[in-house]
């Protein structure tokens, strides 16, 4: 499992997260940051870190966030426009 940086950090991108992150697994993903699934160690600092508490335990992900785990996964495959 991995979290999910969800719509709530569209124009907001503090980058608090990705500082805090141990792995560096947080990149800037245009609209939003994004966290490589593939990277993340479901360590929690990134959501204590975000101002807007947009990042959701990928189980945890509310029906209506589930696409922004589809475009992180889709971003750091290199499939991502």
């Amino acid at each position: 499992m991995t979290y999910v940086i969800t719509s709530a950090c569209a124009g907001t991108k503090d980058g608090a997260c990705a500082q805090i992150c141990p792995v560096d697994c947080i990149r800037d993903g245009g609209e939003t940051f994004l966290i490589d699934p593939d990277e993340c160690i479901c360590c929690g600092a990134c959501v204590l870190a975000c101002p807007v508490g947009a990042i959701f335990d990928e189980v945890d992900l509310p029906g209506t966030e589930q696409l922004w785990g589809d475009r992180a996964r889709a971003f750091f495959a290199g499939d991502a426009p």
